[in-house]
């Protein structure tokens, strides 16, 4: 699957900002463009990644997939 990163560079820190306009909140940032590209990678990682669910015996959970 195909994420868009956004790449902001910041004259003021020198460097560079990155967000996933997909995902609220999904962000990083780096002190190169290679860099910050990196980072946004494994932010999206993270954000993707399943959290622990703690259910009640008569709850269920599946997992889809969606096409892209």
């Amino acid at each position: 699957m195909k994420f868009r990163i956004v790449l902001e560079y910041d004259s003021e820190t020198k460097s560079y900002a990155a967000y996933c306009p997909e995902l609220p909140g999904c962000c990083s940032a780096g002190d190169t463009e290679e860099e910050a590209l990196k980072n946004a990678r494994e932010a999206i990682s993270l954000y993707l990644e399943p959290a622990p669910v703690k259910l009640n015996p008569d709850k269920k959970v599946f997992e889809v997939e969606v096409p892209v």
